[in-house]
């Protein structure tokens, strides 16, 4: 009854927090500039991804509030880098088409917000956590890799993993807290989704097939994390989640071929 009473509670806060005119106010500028960034020269996204970025990461300290021990500090980017995939990802649908989905991406921002706020209070699903986080990695990639064309390389897997640092820190954390442990999970993390960057670079994959192979694999990783800690068996996670990865290596040699 005890441990009931302090999820109402908790619940109760994320409600005031998430329905102050200020939530609805920085979902919807967010969603405004990145309405602007679909419009403008790469000079001017790079504009506008600074602005996401700045008024995003403040914005989100601001309304989710200081940090509880043990919870770590990336969740804080989680928002602004949502903004900025959205940003760049949206760049390769067709203008006029694109405005038509500024409403739908001021929800979409929101609902990131929400699930932070809830993970921060440790009554969020942390399955639509890990959904969002690969969703911002594959957008954000695709994007990227649109900006800098498929027969460019290293610049794009450079961006790709310094927008994909925050994540992998923020899905450690969501698996093991804060601390050097965390970090190095997410690192490790990193290192993982970088050889797989960098191989699609060179495999020159036609399209988005490269930034999804790429999203896989980091879901692969993470995924793969979650079950050895959840206590699950090496054989297990390693059959499960190497079926995965076979899959992206087959996707890519197919097309690559094509």
């Amino acid at each position: 009854m005890i441990a009931r009473l302090f999820r109402d509670k908790r619940a109760e806060a994320i409600l005031r927090r998430i329905d102050r005119p200020e939530a609805v106010a920085l979902a919807a500028g967010l969603a405004l500039l990145t309405a602007v960034g679909w419009l403008v020269t790469p000079l001017g996204l790079a504009v506008v991804v600074a602005f996401q970025l700045g008024i995003g990461g403040f914005g989100a300290a601001y309304l989710i509030g200081p940090s509880r021990p043990g919870l770590g500090y990336s969740r804080y980017a989680t928002l602004a880098l949502a903004a900025v995939a959205i940003t760049l990802g949206g760049r390769l649908i067709p203008g006029g088409v694109s405005l038509l989905l500024v409403p739908i991406v001021a929800i979409l921002l929101w609902s990131v917000l929400w699930l932070e706020l809830r993970a921060s209070r440790e009554i969020g699903s942390k399955t639509a956590l890990d959904l969002a986080l690969v969703a911002i990695v594959f957008a954000g990639a695709a994007g990227i890799y649109r900006l800098f064309g498929e027969h460019v390389w290293p610049p794009p897997v450079v961006l790709v993993l310094l927008m994909t640092l925050p994540l992998t820190l923020r899905s450690a954390e969501s698996r093991a807290g804060s601390g050097a442990h965390a970090v190095g999970q997410g690192l490790l993390h990193l290192g993982a989704v970088a050889q797989v960057g960098a191989a699609l670079s060179l495999l020159r994959l036609p399209g988005v097939v490269g930034p999804a192979v790429l999203a896989l694999a980091f879901y692969s990783w993470a995924g793969a994390a979650d079950a050895l800690q959840g206590g699950s068996s090496g054989r297990a996670v390693a059959l499960e989640f190497g079926l995965l990865a076979v899959l992206g290596v087959a996707v890519a040699l197919v097309f690559h071929g094509a």
